[in-house]
């Protein structure tokens, strides 16, 4: 991180300590920031523009000036009456970020001293993507690890992210989607990523489609969705005063149309077991729930979060799209619509490469996560699947993570990124001891089509020199026996008898 970049942080951090004594929890406080954050940047691009007719983003009675020039509890009844009329402006980002926006500053000197002292001092308009951007997301990092609120699930780790762009390689003419964006994470570094790798090479039409949603994201939680939309604007994805790039509903609500389809998808759903959804698949089965969503596309119907997550992602792809999905074990050993699932994926996709991720990398406990990585073909005239054989990297055995004392770094993923040699041909891929190829025959074979595969065998387990810190052991123990009770939740669910989400929390 850049030491000016660090300094931010730090100084934001630190005053986000002072906020937590009145109540606030991290993200309540990002939150703050953002709204503050916004309007100042509005404020600096209007004086910036040196053009005839400077465009206002936000109206003069309710702007960055109107706030500043008042004090005690008069700015404090000013902030909450701009944050009430900003929220009236739909399907842009000014309404994106303010949806639903309160002011939860209620002593107005601290209110005075943040928007004053800590946003009104800094220059962020002419602060590079880099510094403004990264400490933005060091504070929703930190935000991250605030378990109470539960915001580490919104949180997928940097270098997951960036080891997963740099594979499936984002182009100026791709159309990217995240359907679960979180704070948008995927979408920031796929920006990021064609940006640096056709700066200066980009053609007026490309630019204008990057610039113009040809990256977006959908998001269920409203007050996540500014976050994201907030976080996007600071990397320079997106216009302060245009259309809004992240779209605030239930993703999994609608089949897509035809323009809704992109061509690369990167994605880590929601954890859980279940949501309170029913699901109408075309197979003849209905499951009961609270909400009923009718979804002609879906071949099996379940409430499985995630199987419906993957069945939408299949949907939302074009012909010859690309994806890259976080999804849990289960997802993968799962009978019933979860099998169906699996040899429909194997038949109609080129399911290509399977990570199995190691546990302590999440905020959210007991999580054991894979990426699958597949592409959309179109229908085959000889009715055969589309997939030959899956590469499987194991970086899951012999690996142990830690969020605090040995987090995940980019370079631990080099020798994937290697391994998967992006660009060639896979028939030039090597097998190693961490990455193997299972044929179609292989995987059809396996009971309930189990893509859960495992050969590896931990050299913790003969090597007594290689014990890890009892902490740490503690630890994966805990991991271990949550991950276990959802899966014999799972699969309970399956055979009838569902276990209630609290019963395994």
């Amino acid at each position: 991180m850049h030491a000016e970049t660090k300094s931010l942080v730090a100084k934001l951090w630190n005053y986000c300590t002072v906020l937590r004594d009145d109540g606030l929890s991290t993200i309540d406080y990002v939150e703050q920031l953002s709204y503050l954050l916004f309007l100042k940047i509005a404020d600096e691009q209007y004086r910036n523009d040196l053009s005839d007719a400077p465009k206002r983003i936000v109206p003069e009675h309710l702007d960055w000036p109107s706030l500043i020039a008042k004090q005690g509890e008069e700015l404090e009844r000013h902030y909450r009456h701009v944050l009430i009329e900003l929220a009236k402006h739909p399907h842009t980002n000014l309404g994106t970020i303010f949806t639903k926006a309160q002011n939860k500053i209620t002593d107005p000197a601290k209110l005075q001293k943040l928007a004053v002292d800590l946003i009104g001092k800094q220059e962020w308009a002419a602060a590079g993507v880099d510094i403004k951007g990264d400490a933005y997301e060091g504070l929703l990092a930190k935000g991250a690890e605030d378990i109470k609120t539960g915001a580490g699930q919104y949180f997928t780790p940097r270098a997951l992210i960036e080891a997963m762009v740099e594979v499936t390689q984002p182009t100026p003419d791709d159309t990217i989607l995240d359907p679960a964006c979180g704070t948008g994470g995927f979408l920031i570094a796929a920006h990021g990523y064609i940006a640096r790798k056709y700066r200066g090479r980009m053609t007026k039409a490309q630019r204008e489609h990057l610039s113009n949603g040809a990256i977006r994201g959908i998001e269920l939680v409203p007050g996540t969705a500014r976050l994201a939309a907030m976080n996007m604007l600071l990397h320079g994805v997106g216009n302060s005063d245009g259309k809004s790039l992240i779209d605030v509903r239930d993703a999994l609500a609608n089949q897509p149309t035809g323009d809704e389809r992109v061509s690369l998808i990167l994605a880590n759903p929601p954890f859980g077991k279940k949501s309170s959804i029913t699901v109408y698949g075309t197979d003849g089965r209905m499951d009961k729930d609270d909400i009923a969503y009718d979804r002609s596309d879906f071949r099996s119907t379940t409430t499985n979060k995630q199987l419906n997550f993957l069945q939408h992602i299949m949907s939302a792809l074009k012909v010859d799209g690309r994806a890259a999905v976080v999804l849990p074990d289960n997802v993968l050993f799962e009978g019933g619509a979860g099998e169906a699932i699996r040899r429909r994926l194997l038949r109609e996709f080129d399911v290509h490469t399977l990570l199995r991720l190691p546990t302590g990398i999440f905020y959210a406990g007991g999580v054991k996560a894979n990426v699958l990585f597949f592409d959309k073909k179109p229908p085959r005239v000889d009715g055969q699947p589309w997939t030959s054989a899956l590469w499987v990297y194991d970086f899951r055995v012999g690996q142990h993570f830690t969020l605090k004392t040995k987090p995940l770094r980019r370079a631990h993923l080099d020798d994937f990124v290697s391994a998967y040699r992006q660009g060639d041909p896979r028939s030039e891929r090597i097998e190693t001891e961490r990455f193997r190829a299972f044929s179609l025959d292989e995987l059809l074979k396996r009971d309930k089509v189990n893509l859960n595969i495992s050969w590896l065998k931990d050299p913790a387990l003969d090597d007594t020199d290689s014990l890890l810190p009892p902490g740490v052991i503690a630890r994966e123990i805990v991991d271990e026996l949550q991950a276990a009770l959802e899966e014999f939740a799972a699969i309970a669910d399956v055979l009838g008898e569902p276990v209630p989400d609290e019963a395994i929390a």
